[in-house]
């Protein structure tokens, strides 16, 4: 079964005229080819629309924090880390011990994330000091750079931008269950899992999660406690989507500031295709954004829409005009 974006893709190339070949074995590489003689590539959920340097900036929480910030757009506050072997061979002292220092000057709780993975991969929300090193360590598995940020929770959207236009704009609710009086938070899990495989959304929830146990823990429970009837229980602190978060379209409801800003910020870094992460503080992104307190979480230069287009007919429609426009975009000589 191809990924979703590769099918999508080779559906609608034909529609303009095009023509996509893809690699058979693991379907995540293509080539778009137009009648005009242009070819462009796929990969994964990168197509050739934005410029490389600029996509790889803001693949890198920490440059395209810099950047951001030096447009005067608001970002968390916060420092990178690095692996042992990392901060010998770039001769730096921010390793561990370093980090528990500055994490105590900031102040828990902290968030603790890998600066070049996505969709949520190792962020975790940290309160005391081993809870931290403990995370640390857990990133410089896949990252040999890590990012603590002051803790600063709120309303979570992503607000996705193609060419100044905003294509759709919804917020971000992290994994959760609701009980049922009956069964275990784990059975609970389990079915929602079901429900997205009936409902065509590949989402994989991963019942070994460290950090659902340790969030469950916090608050008193494990994945064998029942739940009451109606009480709802979070068990991420991230609110991707593919880690099982739910998603509350927004596109006709946000405040236009707020697209302004996303438009903005899109063109500011460079590229022409972004989802952009808001997380507003105070009040929501239906509310000018000078009466609320909002900061950038980052900016996605390749964003996913496969487990967004799940969630109902309109949301699956929109994504399949957007990428129509990419395509049609992309067909034009430079």
């Amino acid at each position: 079964m191809l990924p979703y974006l590769t099918n999508l893709v080779k559906r609608l190339a034909p529609k303009i005229g095009a023509r996509a070949v893809i690699e058979p074995e693991w379907g995540i590489a293509a080539q778009i080819i137009y009648k005009n003689g242009v070819v462009r590539s796929l990969r994964m959920y990168s197509l050739d629309l934005n410029h490389i340097a600029s996509s790889d900036i803001a693949r890198d929480k920490d440059y395209a924090k810099f950047f951001m910030q030096k447009r005067g757009y608001p970002v968390a506050e916060g420092k990178t880390f690095f692996s042992d072997s990392w901060a010998r061979a770039i001769k730096s002292n921010r390793t561990i011990p370093y980090a528990v220092k500055y994490a105590k000057s900031l102040g828990y709780p902290l968030i603790v994330k890998p600066n070049s993975k996505s969709q949520g991969v190792d962020v975790c929300l940290v309160w005391s000091k081993t809870e931290l090193t403990s995370a640390l360590r857990e990133v410089f598995k896949g990252d040999r750079v890590a990012i603590i940020e002051r803790y600063l929770p709120g309303h979570d959207y992503r607000i996705v931008v193609l060419d100044g236009e905003i294509i759709s704009a919804y917020e971000r609710i992290a994994l959760s269950v609701e009980g049922d009086g009956k069964n275990s938070i784990l059975a609970l899990l389990k079915q929602k899992q079901k429900t997205f495989i009936r409902e065509g959304r590949d989402t994989k929830i991963n019942f070994s999660d460290r950090r659902m146990k340790i969030k469950l823990r916090r608050q008193g429970f494990s994945f064998r406690s029942i739940l009451p009837r109606g009480e709802r229980i979070y068990l991420l602190d991230n609110a991707n989507l593919s880690t099982g978060g739910d998603s509350k379209d927004v596109t006709n409801t946000i405040h236009p500031d707020f697209k302004k800003i996303a438009v903005n910020l899109t063109r500011d870094m460079g590229l022409r295709i972004s989802g952009v992460d808001i997380m507003v503080t105070k009040g929501d992104i239906t509310k000018n954004p000078k009466n609320s307190s909002y900061y950038i979480i980052e900016i996605n230069a390749a964003p996913g829409l496969d487990h967004y287009v799940t969630t109902g007919k309109k949301q699956k429609k929109i994504v399949e005009a957007m990428y129509l426009k990419v395509l049609k975009a992309l067909g034009k000589k430079d």
